[in-house]
C-alpha cells in the first residue's frame, strides 16, 4: 500500500513539470541538428582560402554548398556538406590550373582559417 502511494505521489509530480529543457555545450554535435554556424564559418573560411591565393570567386552558393574560384583558364570549386553528426565535410577540386601544388595550398590555408 505504501509503494502504491509513493508510486502515485511520483507520477503526479512527474505530470506537473512543464517539461525539461537540454543544454548542449557550444559546439557539441548533436545528430539530426545542424549547426548553421559551423557550416557558415567553413563556408567563409573556403571562400576566404581561395581568395587569399589569388582566385577570383565568381560564385558563392550557401544553400548548394558550393564555392567556385577562377584564376586565369583554371577553376577551382569547393563542395561543403553538412553531415549527419554536425560536422562539415569540405572537398576542393581543380580543374584546368597550370600550378598542381594550388589546390594543396587552398587547402593547408582553409585549415588555417578554421584554426587547425
Amino acid at each position: 500500500m505504501k509503494a502504491l502511494i509513493v508510486a502515485s505521489a511520483c507520477a503526479a509530480l512527474l505530470a506537473a513539470l512543464p517539461g525539461c529543457t537540454y543544454y548542449v555545450a557550444p559546439g557539441t554535435p548533436v545528430p539530426g541538428y545542424s549547426n548553421p554556424s559551423t557550416f557558415d564559418r567553413s563556408f567563409s573560411a573556403a571562400s576566404g582560402a581561395m581568395r587569399d591565393h589569388g582566385l577570383a570567386v565568381t560564385m558563392e552558393d550557401r544553400a548548394s554548398g558550393t564555392v567556385v574560384g577562377r584564376q586565369g583558364e583554371g577553376t577551382v570549386t569547393a563542395t561543403l556538406r553538412q553531415q549527419p553528426d554536425g560536422s562539415v565535410r569540405v572537398q576542393f577540386d581543380s580543374s584546368g590550373m597550370r600550378d598542381p601544388q594550388l589546390i594543396d595550398r587552398i587547402s593547408r590555408s582553409y585549415d588555417q582559417r578554421m584554426g587547425r
